[in-house]
């Protein structure tokens, strides 16, 4: 057999004269970039790169294959995760992870990322309940029979109709069928626990009467309440409280869950001097209970501050039957979660919640935060307006704070370039400005957010 070594052609050149041979060689690219990133990362970035450089220049398109793979690099650096400072004025904003957390949660869950007694039962060393001291933590500040933690408050709501409603129709109020985030239609939740959703009253008015008529034509599991916590219905409108909602579970035998969202535990506000106005109208978890809910499901990553995770409050009878479903196990978090879910809920129980980043942003003077407006004002030419926070998250619909906010007039143009820096900086952009909103920058972060927007003019 004659053996030969073939020559390839790319439109007619020879690969000697191919604009190909420009490409430098994996490997040493690979080399070049090696330490930034995981070795197989950056293989896999050097190599898709090249093959893309190869159909550009193939179509007779220049490229720079080093700037392909440097930004690729940068941008799976940024990926993997790195702080941002908030600027925007949203307290909690779902793109940045929601609430941040206190240093106490930090610590706890650092500790609670090794080997620790999360289901052991240290005076006998046998197998015992699954995060116990976070629940009693919960029956003490609500006055709950019993409590579970699930991943968030959408698996909340899902292992309560799962465990209560399976196959069997759930009345719930036109008005309350929300949609949340991307992802999150409540819909859709019921459908997939297996519960038959049953839409009763109009989008602006329901009446006990309504749920009644859906108790006596179907065969119900549950009568779910949800709390609209990303929206308002205003006007002629009309809903059914929980109290009178209590009377007709009870009479009919049937469960009542109560999704109040967004986790105000309660509604007085103990840890606080007053109530703020911008919570006037969010129900409290103690309250629901009080009133005679079954069920209660909330977030730990919105009002309460901590990491994100599906608290479900109730009667222990109830509770029992959710922690034997299939689902239970699916749900469940770990001792991370744990840990920074009993450090934030530890500040609640002394009454001092000054720790916790969304109060300490939530609760700061109007005073101070004007006081730092005018100091970031003055370091960069800006101008002080007076404006609102939002809560954001879905938490108190069209709540705002009052607040300072910095304009940058004709600096719009610097958000993108802000948000490209080693620490980005997220903004707003404004009637042609640039706005920066101090309450949700740390104070300690005041200096780094001027010179970075400084580094960028």
């Amino acid at each position: 057999m004659n053996r030969y070594r073939p020559t390839w052609h790319t439109s007619g050149v020879s690969r000697a004269n191919s604009p190909l041979r420009g490409i430098p060689q994996v490997d040493g690219l690979i080399r070049e970039f090696e330490g930034r990133l995981p070795r197989p990362l950056i293989s896999a970035i050097v190599r898709q790169a090249a093959d893309e450089a190869r159909r550009a220049i193939g179509a007779g398109v220049e490229v720079d294959i080093r700037a392909m793979i440097e930004g690729r690099v940068i941008g799976a650096q940024r990926a993997r995760g790195v702080r941002v400072i908030n600027a925007t004025g949203v307290l909690l904003h779902t793109n940045l992870g929601r609430a941040g957390w206190s240093r106490p949660a930090i610590e706890a869950a650092a500790a609670a990322a090794g080997q620790i007694a999360l289901e052991l039962d240290l005076a006998t060393g046998e197998r015992g309940a699954r995060g116990r001291y976070v629940t009693d933590l919960l029956i003490a500040l609500t006055g709950c029979e019993d409590a579970m933690v699930v991943n968030n408050n959408a698996a909340a709501v899902l292992l309560a109709l799962a465990a209560t409603s399976f196959g069997k129709a759930v009345p719930v109020s036109r008005g309350e069928l929300i949609e949340i985030g991307g992802s999150y239609r409540l819909p859709e939740v019921m459908a997939a626990s297996g519960a038959r959703l049953v839409e009763v009253g109009t989008t602006n008015r329901t009446r006990a009467d309504d749920y009644r008529a859906a108790l006596q034509i179907h065969e119900v599991g549950a009568i779910l309440k949800v709390h609209p916590s990303n929206y308002r219905i205003e006007g002629f409108t009309e809903e059914v409280g929980v109290e009178a909602l209590v009377g007709l579970a009870r009479s009919a035998g049937v469960t009542l869950i109560h999704d109040i969202g967004s986790g105000l535990l309660d509604g007085s506000v103990p840890w606080l001097r007053e109530l703020p106005a911008w919570l006037e109208d969010e129900p409290g978890a103690r309250q629901s209970l009080e009133a005679g809910a079954d069920l209660v499901t909330f977030s730990g990553d919105k009002l309460l501050g901590g990491p994100q995770a599906g608290i479900i409050l109730g009667a222990s009878q109830t509770l029992a039957l959710l922690r034997s479903h299939p689902l239970a196990r699916a749900l469940r978090v770990d001792g991370v979660t744990y840990g920074a879910l009993a450090a934030t809920l530890e500040a609640y129980a002394r009454a001092d919640v000054s720790e916790i980043p969304f109060w300490a942003q939530a609760m700061a003077s109007s005073e101070g935060v004007a006081e730092r407006a005018s100091a970031i004002a003055k370091a960069l030419g800006g101008v002080v307006k007076p404006g609102f926070s939002t809560l954001g998250a879905g938490s108190a619909p069209g709540a705002t704070i009052p607040t300072s906010l910095v304009w940058l007039g004709g600096e719009d143009h610097l958000f993108e370039p802000l948000l490209a820096l080693g620490t980005p900086v997220l903004s707003r952009r404004q009637d042609g400005g640039l706005v920066i909103d101090p309450r949700t920058v740390a104070p300690s972060d005041d200096p780094d957010l001027i010179a970075a927007i400084a580094r960028c003019r």
